[in-house]
């Protein structure tokens, strides 16, 4: 199941590709098509992205049922196993023409994510993880920072509405702060040693675009876990959202610290 899964991811994202490339950086792209299963408005080019898979799920079933957040949850009758979908992880980077947004996959049964795909699909960089068998960028394997001191540290910071008050006194100790825009590819930075950190207080990440994202940040050595340090976990339903802490591990201890 490993390789079909990752082969299968492969192809998708290449039809994803395809077939987003006129929406990119149009008017069009940001038209919004309907509303989607999170609640948020769907965007033409999230609805194509989500098409692309879907089309492709329904002929090669990999999986007995599809969650992503724009149609919500989906039985395609295929094996045990579920496969959470972010079909546009970044959509505004993608419709301002940014080079930074991704289309992201994660295969999990009984509720833990056992294989993770994440590709930028503005320049074809490919984060994958198979739980216990470590994290890769492009097929080659990866590891987190071993950056240890916060005011050497580049991290990425989300507050509910720009209300940054949580993290005033972490961002006086940080030597970087970042806010680049697609979860997935900020999760899958720090298993690259890019960032040494990620924090969402804004309440609103949801399981499809974070799951594959952490397990690429876990495999690689990183940590993630809610504000208080302790085990993250997302409802599969899509309208629910969480907050989310990760970080190259090393670090971990002192950013709930400050956080708290």
């Amino acid at each position: 199941m490993i390789m079909e899964f990752l082969t299968a991811c492969d192809l998708m994202a290449r039809n994803v590709l395809e077939a987003v490339a006129p929406l990119v950086a149009t008017p069009e792209g940001d038209e919004i098509v309907a509303a989607g299963a999170d609640g948020t408005p769907t965007k033409r080019i999230d609805q194509v992205a989500e098409d692309c898979v879907v089309e492709f799920l329904e002929e090669h079933p990999l999986c007995s049922r599809l969650i992503s957040e724009e149609l919500g949850s989906r039985d395609l009758g295929g094996d045990e196993g579920t496969i959470f979908l972010d079909p546009i992880d970044g959509t505004y980077n993608a419709i301002a023409g940014i080079p930074f947004y991704a289309i992201s996959f994660a295969y999990a049964v009984n509720g833990e994510a056992t294989e993770g795909f994440v590709r930028n699909l503005s320049n074809g960089e490919t984060f994958s993880a198979i739980r216990d068998h470590g994290a890769f960028l492009n097929g080659l394997p990866i590891r987190v920072s071993g950056t240890r001191q916060l005011d050497r540290s580049a991290m990425s910071i989300y507050g509910r509405k720009f209300d940054m008050t949580r993290v005033a006194h972490l961002c006086h100790k940080i030597r970087r702060w970042r806010l680049l825009g697609a979860s997935a590819l900020e999760l899958s930075y720090i298993g690259a040693g890019r960032i040494d950190g990620f924090i969402d207080l804004r309440g609103t990440l949801r399981v499809t675009d974070a799951l594959a994202g952490m397990l690429i940040c876990t495999e690689a050595g990183g940590t993630v876990s809610d504000l208080e340090g302790l085990p993250l976990s997302f409802p599969e339903d899509v309208s629910q959202g969480r907050c989310l802490v990760a970080t190259n591990g090393v670090m971990h201890r002192k950013v709930i610290e400050y956080l708290r």
